[in-house]
């Protein structure tokens, strides 16, 4: 028979183990798990696989989280953090579809197209945090950013493995595309990508410019059209329409003032 001392030793050993394995749900549960074998509530197969899949659910809730934090996101927003109501020209029904990530599985792509501050850059990122917790590969870059890193990339004979990069992502967000207007060089840069990815991954697009006034972004209508015709194919565009998110609470606060004097 094993003295105490031993069976201590032991278990001390064990937590030691689970620690270096990097096993942290496991070693926090083991001491429970043992009570319920010794007292007969747990058989061994029972336990053993109830701790294993606790320690499952910890390592996918590490690497959601680590996904999140590593794919470029400006904030950390959700979709139930988007208030519909002071954007009805939304329909909440029709994003919280795309939340469910199945325009991804279907190679689709998102346009938001808006006035600055109607919540584009919210609801994209908020799409984007789904897709990357549930292990979608997810990236959020800037058109500017975006355009600044294929040049150089040219510059330093490099083009291939950078495009190939911004390839591989099941889910590329572009961010404020129309903010600056781009010369012959940028625009070919962009259509390059926008055509890797066409039918194969799917990219999600901000913009305050409505399609119509793409051409004046990207001055050649020939590349205007070629970008055009391989975003919108397979794709869904959401208008948004009305007063700047940013400025809610102003707007409400003066709504609430104007209410109260009228009821004076």
């Amino acid at each position: 028979m094993k003295s105490k001392t031993t069976c201590t030793s032991n278990y001390t050993k064990l937590l030691n183990t689970l620690e270096e394995l990097n096993m942290p749900a496991l070693r926090a549960n083991i001491s429970t798990y043992i009570d319920l074998i010794t007292s007969g509530d747990k058989n061994v197969t029972d336990a053993l696989y109830e701790l294993f899949e606790k320690e499952i659910e910890e390592k996918e809730k590490r690497t959601a989280l680590y996904a999140v934090k590593t794919a470029g996101f400006p904030f950390e927003k959700r979709l139930k953090d988007y208030d519909f109501s002071f954007q009805p020209s939304v329909n909440k029904d029709e994003i919280i579809e795309y939340g469910s990530l199945r325009f991804i599985e279907n190679n689709e792509n998102l346009l938001f197209i808006g006035s600055p501050g109607t919540g584009k850059t919210h609801l994209a990122t908020s799409i984007g945090i789904e897709a990357a917790m549930h292990h979608y590969s997810t990236y959020f870059i800037t058109m500017q950013e975006l355009i600044n890193q294929l040049k150089r990339a040219e510059l330093e004979n490099r083009l291939e493995a950078r495009l190939r990069h911004f390839q591989k992502y099941r889910l590329l967000i572009i961010d404020e595309l129309g903010y600056l207007n781009m010369e012959e060089e940028s625009a070919n840069l962009f259509f390059q990508l926008i055509s890797r990815r066409y039918e194969k991954k799917s990219t999600i697009i901000t913009s305050n410019k409505n399609l119509s006034k793409w051409s004046e972004l990207f001055k050649d209508p020939v590349i205007t059209n070629a970008i055009l015709d391989r975003l919108l194919h397979h794709s869904k565009v959401i208008q948004m329409i009305g007063p700047s998110y940013r400025t809610k609470d102003l707007i409400l606060a003066d709504k609430e003032s104007e209410e109260q004097s009228q009821n004076w």
